[in-house]
Parts: C-alpha cells; structure tokens; sequence
C-alpha cells in the first residue's frame, strides 16, 4: 500500500529514526493511511504462507512510534513461530477441551462489562450471530461454537502469533497507550498486504501462555494476535461488521 510512486520505507531511509517528519502527506499519502484504517478487520482464516522475520521486526518498529504518556512505552511482545507456536496451541486446547481442566481457569482482569446494556449487548450478539451465521452454526449448536471459539488457540491458521504483556505497577492511562500501540501494529501490517486479528480469548489462559513464553512474574498479560496473509477462501472472513455514522457518536460544541 505504499503511495505510487514512492518507494516503500522512503521516509525511514531518508531520515534518522526518531526525527520528527514536518513535510506535509500528499493526497496518495492520505489514501493509503485512510485505506490501512478502513481495510482491518479480524481475519479468522489464514494462509499457511510464512512471514519473514524482518516484515514482523518492521511492523514492530513502525507501531513502537504509537503515543505513551511520558514515553513509558509500555508494551512488551513475544513473537512465536514454528514449533513453539504450536506447542502453546496444544497447551491451551488440552485444558480448554477439557471442562474439568478449563473451570481452574479465569482471566486475570475483566475485559468486558458483567452486566450488559444498550446498545452495546445488541451489537456483541449481531457481530456473533454473524459469524456463527455464516459458518452454519445455529443458536442450538453448542458443539460447533465450541470448535468454532477453539480456533483462536490455533491462531485461525496464521504463522505468526503474538503474545503482549504490560508491567503489573503500570496503571489505566498505560492500557490506553497500549491500545495505541496494537491499533498501530494493525494498521501497519494492513499497510504491508498483511492482516491480523486480536484476540482477548487468550486472557483465560494467562498463566499457560506466562509461563510458555518465560514472561516474569512482574509483568501481566493483554492479549494475543494472529498475523498473516488472509485466506481468501475462508468463509468467516466474509463478515462485515457495521459501524456506527459519526453522527451518532459525536457532539460538535461552537
């Protein structure tokens, strides 16, 4: 997605990292930013095509330019291919295909609310129904949401699986940077013909993933990502979801 006739990285080579870019972005520059935002989506079905190593160092350096208050910079990654990637899929589905194992697990801290309300309850169950939807599962399919939902531990095929942990004596305001930082990695691998989805389903299973990927006792786990080349193919990656317009999110004060 680089704009025609600009080569790739043109900005990075021509200055040293860190200096802060002043020249205004052209209109191609506007077009491929806009298209990287609007173009991710959480892919659920992956090519098998592998992702070199320097593409991921890329993306990473491109993201770790995301805001953080008072440059605290509070992300760490682990990035797993191969067979320890692999090894932490069998790891988790062990215990999540297993309910006796699976109720010795919860997640660290609440992702979502414990009591939904209007208009957010409606939109999680339109984007599930969806999804289960396209993939032929009926609301009375308990099996099939379970295969379904047990495809995140396999990182829905992708090669590349990321594992993001924060220090535990960081607070609030440096989850919100860290959101930043996942949204930059996302858009930058959109910006590379790449695609990604971030998965909150790993929280349950912190203490495997922790341990797996020797993370210390002094850092907490976020969430986990898959990335790679989307199949084209796979039939979950037809969903769209909708957004709200900006006029029903936002006041406009004069």
């Amino acid at each position: 997605m680089s704009p025609p006739g600009r080569p790739k990285g043109e900005y990075r080579r021509a200055q040293p990292e860190g200096t802060p870019v002043s020249m205004p972005p052209s209109p191609h520059d506007t077009d491929a930013v806009d298209t990287a935002i609007a173009t991710r989506r959480s892919v659920r079905g992956f090519l098998p095509t592998p992702v070199p190593r320097e593409v991921v160092e890329d993306i990473l350096r491109v993201a770790a330019r995301a805001p953080s208050g008072t440059n605290t910079q509070p992300w760490r990654v682990t990035v797993l291919t191969g067979d320890a990637k692999t090894a932490l899929s069998a790891k988790i589905r062990a215990v999540y295909d297993d309910p006796a194992a699976l109720a010795l697990h919860q997640e660290e801290y609440a992702y979502y609310p414990t009591e939904w309300s209007s208009p957010y309850i409606e939109r999680r169950r339109k984007v599930g129904w969806d999804l289960y939807g396209l993939l032929g599962i009926d609301k009375s399919d308990k099996s099939g949401m379970h295969r379904q939902h047990g495809r995140n531990y396999e990182f829905f095929g992708a090669p590349v699986a990321l594992m993001f942990t924060i220090g535990r004596s960081l607070r609030q305001g440096s989850w919100l940077d860290y959101g930043m930082f996942l949204q930059s990695i996302m858009v930058a691998a959109r910006g590379r013909g790449l695609d990604t989805c971030p998965q909150a389903a790993f929280m349950r299973f912190h203490r495997i993933i922790m341990e797996h990927i020797g993370a210390p006792d002094s850092e907490m786990f976020v969430c986990g990502m898959s990335l790679g080349h989307a199949d084209p193919q796979a039939v979950a990656n037809r969903l769209l979801t909708e957004r709200e317009p900006v006029s029903g999110f936002t006041r406009f004060l004069s």
